[in-house]
């Protein structure tokens, strides 16, 4: 295969996510349904370990979290709106994650800043994460995603991370969504980033897990079951209105498209707010200059939603919401003396 067919090809992987409507279950019943192994070797489905009722209640305060979710190339995107919130002064309590989600929040929760978030985005290259394998179930194995995350967590498990992190992947035999938050994070977002057909399953615990984006592209609901007050959510899915849909390839996109669109739309009503990046063009993962453009889509969108933010954390008489306030402030004086 040429290296232009190469790329096609990886870019093909990374910015689809397939859809498909499945079998749906509770937080507590999709955590049991993982059978657990030895930490050291497994991510792990487990009851979650912090109480946020419990936290709100004692703290006397709403619970944040961060949803990400899935879109491949897209996922850039995550990093520009994570700077924008940390500048901010929001701090989430708890990070939740599809797919390219999964990725970008595992590293964030690891205790990394938003701007070595960037640095490490633009100095990745195709063979930190890109392993070739041929095999009956797809062509790329993943496991440089897992060593890749790894690597960049310094081994840290999931349950060890600064900021809790739920990583949610689809259990290929019965449909199920799984949401892991123990044992071995590069496992994890392994998982949660294998696009059925093309990556093969990773194999935890005795069963086969597949790309969260199937069960939940946004993952808003699994935040508000752990108790989640406030939830901002970062929407990356691409848009039908503007995909290409004059040739075969352009068709079978808007078909995934499409049924990822209504299956996120049942999610993002739960969400308080909903930060969704400009992303028309479709970006190449490993394309430095449209990953800089991306990560500036993140960046405006998120801005737009700052005032939004700080109304939401009034209603809850949360004195952060005056810090975000000043910043929102802040940025509009910028802008508005930059356009003179």
């Amino acid at each position: 295969m040429q290296k232009n067919g190469i790329n096609v090809l990886i870019l093909s992987v990374l910015t689809l996510i397939g859809c498909q409507t499945v079998p749906e279950t509770t937080m507590g019943e999709t955590m049991r349904s993982a059978s657990p192994q030895t930490l050291s070797s497994h991510a792990q489905a487990r009851p979650n370990q912090i109480d946020f009722h419990k936290l709100k209640q004692t703290e006397q305060r709403p619970v944040v979290a961060l949803v990400l979710g899935s879109g491949g190339a897209r996922g850039y995107a995550h990093i520009g709106a994570i700077e924008v919130l940390e500048e901010a002064g929001i701090r989430p309590d708890l990070i939740v994650g599809t797919s390219a989600g999964s990725l970008v929040g595992s590293l964030y929760a690891s205790g990394k800043p938003a701007i070595e978030l960037r640095n490490i985005a633009l100095t990745m290259k195709a063979n930190d994460v890109r392993d070739f394998r041929l095999d009956r179930k797809g062509f790329f194995d993943g496991g440089k995603v897992a060593d890749y995350v790894n690597l960049q967590v310094d081994n840290t498990s999931l349950q060890d991370l600064k900021i809790p992190m739920f990583v949610v992947a689809t259990e290929l035999k019965e449909g199920k969504k799984v949401v892991f938050n123990y044992g071995d994070t590069g496992q994890a977002v392994r998982a949660s980033v294998a696009i059925p057909s093309m990556f093969i399953p990773t194999m935890i615990a005795d069963k086969e897990y597949v790309d969260g984006g199937l069960v939940s592209p946004v993952p808003v609901d699994v935040a508000r079951e752990l108790g989640a007050d406030i939830i901002i959510a970062v929407d990356i899915l691409a848009q039908p209105i503007h995909t290409e849909t004059t040739n075969v390839w352009g068709l079978f996109n808007q078909n995934i498209n499409i049924m990822q669109k209504h299956l996120a739309f049942e999610e993002l009503q739960h969400a308080d707010v909903v930060i969704q990046p400009d992303l028309r063009e479709k970006g190449h993962i490993f394309d430095v200059r449209g990953r800089s453009m991306t990560m500036e889509a993140g960046i405006q969108a998120a801005r737009a939603k700052l005032h939004e933010i700080e109304q939401v954390y009034q209603q809850y008489n949360y004195p952060q919401g005056h810090q975000i306030l000043q910043f929102y402030a802040r940025e509009s004086l910028n802008k508005t003396q930059t356009e003179k």
